[in-house]
């Protein structure tokens, strides 16, 4: 493979990054075009959707290089994103050789978050505090609590055996309602729908449904939509895992 092709590579493996990470489709387009054309690519043609990624850049001989990724899995990851961002800054500030690029594009891809027990304390912080906020009682937020560790154990189960984001969010409302209804059962929790409500609100897909509504009014018709329909079947999945359990206990503890 010749370096510019290695180069363009890069590239859009940084795009790639930003997307997967949960960025808005304006920010990997813009991104991937400026890195590019400090790479000295000319015209750089990008075309973003939420499961495929297209890049036609010319280079300075005139021959027209074309790469496409397809998109399978995204998330919400802000360090990513700040990272490929600082990267994206060095790069247009001074473009750095082939070797350095793939090694700090991958050095991205395998971070690790040195702080782990953020996302298990905002998990507690979030369903406890919206119980209670939500007319709950300190009871209810507690039991909302020990709830949305069933949520972070079979998130991490999911991820680490790649499951399908919609069965895993079905289940994830299963395992958490079945959660919620034990906890009110064994006199934890009072009030059953404010335990769930705490803990439907980790896995309302909000951010998705931002990006989509910014992609819309940036002019990104297709990808906002596309976002939108995504995070509409997540809701519907939400409701549905719920409702399977409450179905099946006759709706009412």
């Amino acid at each position: 493979m010749e370096q510019r092709e290695q180069v363009l590579c890069a590239i859009l493996d940084a795009g790639e990054l930003l997307l997967t990470a949960g960025a808005e489709v304006a920010r990997v387009e813009d991104t991937i075009r400026r890195m590019a054309q400090a790479y000295g690519f000319g015209r750089v043609d990008v075309l973003t959707i939420t499961a495929s990624m297209i890049v036609t850049a010319q280079a300075e001989d005139g021959a027209v290089l074309t790469q496409t990724r397809r998109i399978l899995r995204r998330e919400t990851d802000m360090r990513r994103i700040e990272a490929v961002n600082a990267l994206s800054r060095a790069v247009c500030g001074a473009p750095l050789p082939l070797e350095e690029l793939c090694a700090r594009v991958e050095a991205i891809r395998t971070m690790r978050d040195d702080m782990p027990w953020r996302i298990p304390l905002a998990y507690l912080v979030i369903s406890g505090s919206f119980a209670v906020f939500f007319g709950g009682s300190v009871r209810d937020g507690l039991a909302a609590m020990l709830c949305s560790m069933v949520l972070y154990a079979i998130g991490r189960m999911g991820a680490r055996i790649a499951l399908q984001p919609l069965v895993l969010t079905v289940l994830s409302a299963a395992a958490m309602c079945l959660a919620a209804v034990i906890t009110v059962q064994a006199g934890l929790g009072q009030a059953l729908d404010k335990i769930i409500i705490g803990n439907i609100m980790l896995l309302i897909p909000g951010i998705a449904l931002v990006n989509s509504l910014r992609d819309m009014i940036a002019g990104d018709t297709i990808s906002g939509l596309l976002g939108a329909c995504e995070a509409l079947l997540r809701a519907i999945a939400i409701a549905a895992g719920c409702a399977l359990v409450l179905l099946q206990l006759g709706g009412a503890v």
